[in-house]
């Protein structure tokens, strides 16, 4: 009788012979890069979806599961999409210009954001300021690289921690809608709940006393 696992290794070497072939390659790239985003995106969504859900939404638990599986899924989709959209961009204007150049990674990026990440919603918000927080710092240090802004004879990072922090507390305490929901949950879980507490319960085992009778 002949074993029932040979159909299935006569596939596994089959796809891996077709993975090893070079004219294959772009393509599977842009497929890996596809699988590589999903994954990426639920491995960073799920764990802070399911801490930022049960510390700061109500709802039963039937509630929070079905919104942290919603943040999965909606990070890891676009995030999958983004990866594939770029990469199979940057191959497509390769293989017209016969080569490969910086602005190919900037225009491919730029049609990605916009198709993918465009909608103005809580996930793809906090993907957008992550960003641009990693962007600034690195146009700053690319700035000093090429000579268009003076090497800091000091650490300039106190300065820098001192004047964010300064200014999203001025934010927080007197303008705090123009702040995303997530951050202003965190800044009235740590500024303003700590200022009401009715007995030992609520003020060092509890944040707030249950409403229940």
């Amino acid at each position: 009788m002949a074993d029932g696992g040979e159909p299935l290794r006569a596939l596994l070497v089959t796809v891996n012979a077709l993975l090893q072939q070079r004219r294959y390659h772009t393509a599977l790239a842009v497929l890996k890069g596809f699988r590589n985003g999903a994954v990426y995106g639920a491995k960073i969504r799920a764990p802070h979806a399911l801490v930022m859900t049960f510390l700061f939404k109500n709802g039963s638990l039937r509630e929070k599961l079905k919104a942290i599986a919603q943040a999965t899924y909606t990070h890891s989709r676009n995030l999958a999409y983004f990866v594939f959209t770029y990469k199979g961009l940057m191959a497509l204007q390769s293989r017209l210009q016969g080569k490969k150049i910086p602005f190919h990674s900037f225009f491919a990026a730029c049609i990605g954001g916009w198709l993918v990440f465009g909608e103005n919603n809580p996930i793809n918000s906090q993907i957008i300021m992550y960003l641009l927080s990693r962007i600034l710092f690195g146009l700053s240090r690319l700035a000093v690289e090429k000579g268009y802004v003076p090497q800091p004879k000091q650490d300039p990072f106190p300065l820098v921690a001192a004047l964010i922090w300064g200014t999203v507390l001025w934010l927080f305490e007197y303008h705090r809608q123009t702040l995303q929901p997530s951050l202003q949950s965190s800044m009235t879980y740590l500024y303003d709940d700590s200022n009401v507490w009715h007995d030992i319960s609520d003020f060092l085992i509890y944040n707030k006393r249950s409403t229940s009778k």
